[in-house]
C-alpha cells in the first residue's frame, strides 16, 4: 500500500511538472504584441537577436566565437532549438565565426547572406556549414523584404514586423567585405531599427542619396563597432535615432569606438549604449514607441 502511494505521488509530481512546463512555454510564446531586439554581448563583433511579435526569430551575425551560444541561451527559452532567419552580413570572422556553432546546434529555416566571397578559412567553414544545414539560401539585394508576421490583422491594430534590405543594391562578390555587407532596417508599426553592419561612410552617404528622410530610425547600431570610418554626419542626421548602440569588446585593439565617432554622436545629441559596459542591450517596441529593457 505504501509503495502504491509512493508511485501515485511520483506520477502526480511528474504530471504537475509537465503542466508547469507547458504553462511556461505558453506564457513565453505569447509576445503580447511586443517586438524585442537584443544587441548581444559577444565581445569584439556583432550579433543581433530579433524576436518578433509573431514568434518569428532572426539572428543577424554571430560574433567571433562560440560565446554566441551562451548569449542566445539568455534570450531564448531553453526548449527552443530553431531560428527562422539567420543573416551573416559579410564573411568577416568577428561577424560569422559564431554562426558555425549556431548552424550546428539550431535548426535554421532561411539564410540571407551577402554576395561577397570571403577568402578565409572561417568564410569557407561557414559556407560548408550552410550547405550541411540545408536551409534555404537567399542572396541579399536592396528592395528585398523579410516578413516577420504579426499577432493579428492590421485591422485589429497589430502591424506587421519586417526587415527591409537597403544595401547592397547589386551582386558584389569581389568588393571589400565592408562595402558589400548587408544593411537592413527593421520596422514594426511606427518604430524602426537601423542595422548598418560594418558599412563605411561611402555606403551610408549613398543610402542618404537614395532614401533621405526614410532612413529615420529609433535605434541605430553604430556602423563598424564605432569605427571612425562609419557614422557619417549626414547619415546620423537623416537616421536621427533616439539611441545609438556600440557593439564591441572592451579594450579592443582597434580603439572602437573612435573618439571622432563618439564626438559625432554627442554633436547630434544621440545617447549611446555599449555592449562592453552595458552588456547585452535590449529594446522593446509595441509598434508605437521603443523602450530599453
Amino acid at each position: 500500500m505504501r509503495r502504491s502511494a509512493q508511485i501515485k505521488g511520483i506520477a502526480i509530481a511528474i504530471l504537475l511538472t509537465i503542466v508547469l512546463c507547458i504553462s511556461y512555454a505558453a506564457w513565453h510564446e505569447d509576445r503580447r504584441g511586443l517586438l524585442t531586439v537584443s544587441f548581444l554581448n559577444i565581445g569584439q563583433g556583432d550579433s543581433i537577436f530579433i524576436d518578433a511579435p509573431s514568434g518569428r526569430q532572426v539572428l543577424i551575425d554571430g560574433g567571433p566565437n562560440s560565446g554566441i551560444l551562451r548569449e542566445l541561451s539568455k534570450v531564448m527559452p531553453w526548449y527552443d532549438r530553431s531560428i527562422d532567419v539567420v543573416i551573416p552580413t559579410h564573411p568577416d570572422a568577428d561577424h560569422v565565426s559564431g554562426l558555425i556553432d549556431v548552424l550546428d546546434r539550431f535548426k535554421i529555416s532561411t539564410v540571407v547572406h551577402s554576395s561577397v566571397q570571403g577568402d578565409t578559412s572561417t568564410a569557407q567553414a561557414l559556407v560548408d556549414a550552410m550547405k550541411q544545414e540545408g536551409a534555404r539560401e537567399i542572396t541579399a539585394r536592396r528592395g528585398q523584404v523579410i516578413d516577420l508576421g504579426s499577432t493579428g490583422s492590421p485591422q485589429a491594430g497589430r502591424p506587421h514586423a519586417y526587415l527591409e534590405v537597403l544595401s547592397p543594391d547589386r551582386l558584389a562578390p569581389h568588393v571589400d567585405t565592408n562595402d558589400g555587407c548587408v544593411v537592413t532596417r527593421l520596422v514594426y508599426g511606427k518604430t524602426s531599427f537601423m542595422l548598418s553592419c560594418d558599412a563605411p561612410q561611402t555606403i551610408e552617404n549613398y543610402l542618404v542619396s537614395l532614401d533621405g528622410n526614410a532612413l529615420h530610425s529609433d535605434v541605430l547600431k553604430a556602423g563598424h563597432h564605432g569605427s571612425k570610418t562609419s557614422s557619417s554626419p549626414s547619415f546620423l542626421g537623416f537616421v536621427n535615432p533616439e539611441y545609438g548602440v556600440y557593439s564591441r569588446g572592451c579594450n579592443n585593439r582597434y580603439g572602437h569606438p573612435a573618439p571622432e565617432t563618439v564626438a559625432r554622436f554627442a554633436q547630434f545629441g544621440i545617447p549611446t549604449l555599449d555592449t562592453c559596459t552595458d552588456g547585452t542591450v535590449t529594446f522593446v517596441s509595441d509598434g508605437v514607441s521603443v523602450k530599453r529593457r
